[in-house]
């Protein structure tokens, strides 16, 4: 079975960086000044040298257009040869490849995907997609790169409408630029204490 994997980028009040960074947003580029050769090779090496992508369609259609231009890369030659399976209901638009959709049944086809042997199943982004996963116990381990700067508005990286859930906390690793990046096995729903 294939495990699925979720990956953040996140301030320290849980703000999520946009996909790419989108500069249209209040405060976007706040990740840009921690960016170092060593975040890099961290994600790199988290991420694996063979893996594949869960995508929510907002998700997918930023990174089409950006990481098939992107100068190749670990990280860029990895996501571009990934196959990317997208939550959509425009399939037919679907063109940064390998690349196909979940069907009309998200939740199904992705059950059956990650029941096939194949690599992980990586998650960037993707919130409404990462909240329906969480909810239906989809989730083997969470990446969550912390970020030292404090936002107050944006997206959160969990929604409202996640239940509590338990995660256990596997290891830290601290960047020299100050993001620490956390490691966590999903648990399940959290029990209330007796």
């Amino acid at each position: 079975m294939r495990k699925i994997r979720i990956f953040s980028h996140i301030s320290l009040d849980g703000v999520i960086a946009p996909e790419n960074d989108d500069r249209a947003y209040a405060n976007g580029g706040w990740t840009v000044p921690y960016r170092s050769p060593a975040g890099a090779s961290a994600v790199a090496e988290q991420q694996g040298t063979r893996f594949d992508l869960l995508l929510g369609r907002r998700t997918y259609d930023l990174w089409a257009g950006y990481w098939p231009k992107a100068p190749s890369s670990p990280i860029a030659d990895g996501l571009n040869a990934a196959t990317k399976y997208v939550a959509t209901h425009r399939p037919e638009s679907l063109e940064w490849g390998p690349v196909t959709d979940l069907g009309s049944d998200i939740l199904e086809g992705i059950r059956r995907i990650r029941s096939n042997d194949g690599p992980d199943l990586i998650v960037w982004g993707s919130t409404t997609l990462t909240a329906e996963l969480f909810e239906h116990g989809l989730v083997d381990e969470v990446f969550l790169h912390v970020y030292p700067v404090l936002l107050g508005r944006g997206k959160r990286f969990f929604s409202d409408r996640v239940h509590p859930r338990e995660l256990a906390f596997v290891g830290a690793k601290p960047m020299p630029s100050g993001v620490l990046i956390n490691t966590y096995r999903y648990v399940g729903p959290l029990e209330s204490p007796r």
